[in-house]
């Protein structure tokens, strides 16, 4: 008997596809507990536009992250935070500053996709990475200014 499965199960298959086995099994086990449906004609056609539109979905998706990794690509944000003697700031400089950064110039980053090595703890120009996708991410650098000094540019 032919199953589309509906959820993953483990060291069988993924969900969605398509599997061949026997009827008790089917019958007693997947079908039951809702782990899979019959494979009919009209279940095999919904399963593969289900799939199209995840696709378009992904597609979608990856040329907007693309279009915005183009567009943060080499943008220079300032921040600025107090600093003691030496550069030192007074705690640091986190991702959620930089969202809020970002967000002011009109960019919708999560502070979660911002990654970087270590915490920004001292004043200067610093690169960071922010993830739009798995496979996609831009470069952005953040000049930390001491607090109340304007800057020359």
């Amino acid at each position: 008997m032919k199953v589309i499965l509906s959820q993953e199960i483990k060291g069988f298959g993924k969900k969605g596809e398509l599997k061949e086995v026997a009827e008790g099994y089917a019958r007693n086990y997947l079908l039951p507990r809702r782990l899979a449906v019959e494979a009919t004609a009209a279940n095999i056609r919904q399963q593969e536009d289900l799939l199209q539109r995840r696709a378009d979905k992904l597609a979608r998706e990856r040329a907007d992250a693309e279009t915005l990794r183009h567009r943060l690509e080499g943008l220079r944000l300032e921040i600025s935070a107090r600093a003691g003697e030496g550069g030192r700031l007074f705690g640091s400089v986190t991702a959620g500053d930089i969202a809020l950064a970002l967000e002011s110039l009109g960019f919708r980053v999560d502070k979660r996709k911002i990654d970087f090595n270590e915490p920004i703890k001292s004043l200067g120009l610093f690169r960071i990475r922010v993830r739009l996708l798995a496979e996609v991410s831009a470069a952005v650098e953040v000049w930390v200014k001491e607090e109340g000094v304007r800057s020359k540019e």
